[in-house]
Order: structure tokens, then C-alpha cells, then sequence
């Protein structure tokens, strides 16, 4: 009995291996001899920009034409252009996406009402009872998102506030998962105006925890209707901002910025000026 039964996996084991076998041989697609040289150009990071899972995952799809080589937002030029003449195909046009952070609380001008000890991460503060910070919607500053970056696209200033490089930015996405208040997003570089707040409250008493929050006042929509319109608590951006500067121009508090083509943010002329450079107590008032 036990020959017969060694046996007979013997020969089911065999027949397996001829199915295998002949599968392999009729079913087995064919991969494209140029893939692997796309994916010797592509740049090799695997962050996703793309919307694609990976390099290779591009490489497969610039093949089946689904996407074009300048929607890879890592490589270079010379080599976008290096994979569209190994395609035969045009280089293409993206529109230039870039990592825009929702926060210019700094502690120079935000104010946190507890003091977190602990391993310094955003998200470890998070989960103490939002981080301690007066504006719950408030950046923590602890810097997630600069360690998330693996493009040096993001740093802390002087007021554990992160600032994004905007050229060196790839919008691998990375910083806005590492966010635990979800306070970055991406945005078209070409976008000028940028709300630089995400608190959902209203009214003055607002800047006894942040002094540059946005209150809500609404003068920003009211200045740039075509521009801009309050949606909730908050002013929304949309429609042609080429003429949209006038937003900004009496904000209180500065919560609506211009941003120039170098990155640079510009606060209105009814903007009240940061003078404080030293943190605000924790806890004071």
C-alpha cells in the first residue's frame, strides 16, 4: 500500500510538472525587450509621483502609452527625452505639481497650551490629545515630514515651522501621509494664492492661540469674488489667479498669502508684522 501510494505521487508530481511545463512554454507572455532599458532610465526613486506603483510600473506603462515621459517628475530632462526617443514618441507636457503646507504657525505666533514629552514625532504627539497645540488644526513641528522627504524638499525654520523648496519639490505625495493633521497637499506650482491655514472656527477669539490665523472675516472674498469664496469657516481659491493679488491685500492676519515664482510667500499690506522671533511660552498667555 505505502509503494502504491509513493508512486502514485510519483506520477501526479511528474504529470504536474509536464502541465507546467507545456504552460509555460504556450501561455507565457512575451515582455517587451525595451522595458528594461526604460527601466535603466528612469531615475530609480520608486516614490510614486507618478501615480504609478514604481518605476517599473512607468516603464510599463509609457509602453502601453497610458502616460507620457514628462509625467515622470523625478528625472531630468535629458532623460525624459532619452525615453521618448527610445519610444519614438513626444516627450509630452505635465502640469508641475508642489507640496503646499496649510500652517504658518510657527511658535514665534502659535501658542501651545501643554508641553509633550516623548519621542519627537508629529504623530506620537497627535495621538495625546491632539498634540497640545492651542489650534487643534495647528502644525506640531516636530518635523514628520521633513524625515518623510527623501528629496531634501522639506526643512524646519527657525520656528519648527516645515518650509517646502519648491524647486527641489517632487510631489512624491510622502510628506502628505507623513502629516498627521493632513496639513499638506499638492498644488500646482503655477498657483499663486494659497490659504495658509485649515482652522474650521471662526471670529477673533482665534488669535489667542495662533496670531496668524485666518478668522474668517471674508475680506478676501470680498476683495476677489471671482477669485475667491468662503466655503464654511474658510476662503476657497479657484478661477484665474493671474489678477487675484488683491486678496490678499486686507488680510488681517496675513492667513492669505502670494507665493512668487521662486517660492517665496507675501503677506498683505493690512497684515499685522511679525515682531516676535522667540517662542511663546508654553502654556502662557
Amino acid at each position: 500500500m505505502f509503494v502504491t501510494a509513493v508512486l502514485a505521487m510519483g506520477a501526479l508530481a511528474a504529470l504536474l510538472a509536464t502541465v507546467l511545463t507545456i504552460a509555460d512554454k504556450y501561455l507565457a507572455v512575451e515582455e517587451d525587450e525595451r522595458l528594461e532599458a526604460l527601466i535603466d532610465a528612469l531615475p530609480g526613486n520608486n516614490c510614486g509621483a507618478c501615480g504609478q506603483p514604481g518605476c517599473r510600473g512607468f516603464a510599463e506603462a509609457l509602453l502601453t502609452g497610458s502616460v507620457q515621459p514628462a509625467q515622470c517628475t523625478v528625472g531630468t530632462a535629458e532623460e525624459k527625452t532619452q525615453i521618448a526617443d527610445l519610444l519614438g514618441v513626444a516627450v509630452g507636457e505635465a502640469e508641475r505639481l508642489v507640496a503646499r503646507l496649510a500652517c504658518a504657525g510657527g511658535a514665534n505666533v502659535a501658542r501651545f497650551r501643554a508641553r509633550y514629552i516623548g519621542t519627537p514625532s508629529c504623530a506620537g504627539a497627535a495621538l495625546i490629545s491632539g498634540g497640545g497645540k492651542g489650534c487643534t488644526w495647528g502644525c506640531l513641528g516636530y518635523g514628520d515630514c521633513v524625515a518623510s522627504c527623501e528629496f531634501d524638499a522639506i526643512e524646519l525654520n527657525a520656528h519648527d515651522l516645515p518650509e517646502v523648496i519648491e524647486d527641489v519639490c517632487t510631489a512624491c505625495g510622502d510628506c502628505v501621509e507623513a502629516c498627521p493633521k493632513d496639513l499638506f497637499s499638492l498644488e500646482p506650482a503655477a498657483d499663486r494664492l494659497w490659504i495658509t491655514c485649515r482652522n474650521e472656527e471662526a471670529g477673533d477669539s482665534l488669535l489667542e492661540h495662533c496670531q496668524v490665523a485666518c478668522t474668517a472675516c471674508g475680506r478676501c472674498a470680498f476683495d476677489a469674488p471671482e477669485v475667491v469664496a468662503m466655503s464654511g469657516n474658510l476662503p476657497v481659491i479657484a478661477g484665474d489667479q493671474t489678477a487675484g493679488r488683491v486678496a490678499i491685500d486686507r488680510c488681517p492676519t496675513g492667513a492669505i498669502v502670494w507665493i512668487d515664482d521662486d517660492g517665496v510667500q507675501h503677506r498683505g499690506r493690512e497684515a499685522e508684522v511679525i515682531v516676535r522671533q522667540g517662542a511663546l511660552r508654553v502654556g502662557s498667555t
